[in-house]
């Protein structure tokens, strides 16, 4: 069962989510025992948005998911439907109720999130079915809302208070690496919108048959994964300039090493066999991890 729990959670999303938040908790100079309850509330309340929205994303394609991901428990079976919503619903509630606890801004920015999830799967809106609404779905939640809207509440929630979205401006005037804020929200804006094509890449086969306007679908597999990767080498060459600047070796260096990894991924693509295709996209989620992981190492030194 609680494999099945574990699978309905979407892990690497689970894990994407946790590494972001502690991320930026710690570039926004929070500390681990007097902010601990700030941290633990704010992590069960975007986990459990986190599952809200990957569980509703699933109910509404349990048809579509069993020719995409047959594996995933609804679509196999391993849980049923009514499972589904129960956990969405506990999920949801939990969510909310520890957000509005926490804070009225984290509050905020969880009902916020919430919103687009449900816009970006349930008809009749379903965002999801066009390739540039869901992108900009996706770049605005991960990108945009989580860096900056987190950041947001830690400023204003953390018992050592640091503003980091106003000290990004002139790199000299704040201490490294706390000013990251911003490039990391950047990077990751840029990353986002790669995973929205990304995502598409594996699961053709359903996404035509259902008459979902994906990007590979309405262009090429091969521009979708191309054009993302290029979107994704230019915010590692951001990054690393903006590091190189900052005076940030370990961020400098490890940019370096993330890009030369990420291009080799890709590399190893081969569009006319699917496995390649999907081991390309679950590694491409490693180098989300990292990077928030990067920034993180790069914070508590």
């Amino acid at each position: 069962m609680f494999k099945n729990l574990w699978l309905f959670s979407r892990p690497h999303t689970i894990i994407g989510s946790t590494v972001s938040i502690i991320t930026l908790f710690i570039l926004n100079k929070g500390d681990f025992n007097s902010d601990l309850r700030v941290l633990i509330y704010t992590l069960i309340a975007a986990l459990g948005c986190n599952i809200f929205i990957t569980g509703l994303n699933q109910i509404v394609d349990i048809e579509l998911d069993k020719i995409n991901k047959p594996n995933l428990p609804l679509a196999s079976g391993a849980l049923t439907r009514d499972n589904g919503i129960a956990i969405v619903v506990v999920s949801g509630i939990i969510s909310i109720m520890v957000a509005a606890l926490c804070s009225t801004t984290l509050l905020i920015l969880i009902l916020i999130i919430m919103a687009l999830g449900i816009a970006y799967s349930v008809p009749p809106i379903q965002l999801k079915q066009h390739h540039l609404p869901a992108a900009l779905a996706i770049t605005i939640v991960r990108g945009l809302l989580v860096n900056l809207g987190m950041s947001l509440h830690f400023s204003t929630s953390l018992a050592n208070k640091y503003d980091a979205l106003q000290c990004w401006a002139n790199v000299s005037a704040c201490q490294m690496p706390y000013v990251a804020v911003i490039p990391l929200t950047i990077f990751v804006t840029a990353f986002s919108l790669a995973i929205a094509w990304f995502k598409d890449l594996p699961d053709t086969a359903g996404d035509e048959h259902f008459g979902y306007r994906t990007f590979p679908l309405l262009y090429s597999r091969g521009l979708a994964l191309y054009l993302g990767a290029v979107v994704v080498i230019i915010a590692y060459i951001y990054c690393i300039y903006w590091a190189w600047v900052a005076d940030g070796r370990l961020l400098f260096i490890g940019h370096i090493f993330l890009a030369i990894g990420f291009a080799i991924n890709v590399s190893m693509v081969n569009m006319q066999d699917m496995s390649t295709v999907k081991r390309f996209y679950m590694i491409f989620w490693v180098f989300f991890f990292a990077e928030y992981i990067l920034f993180g190492i790069a914070g508590l030194m």
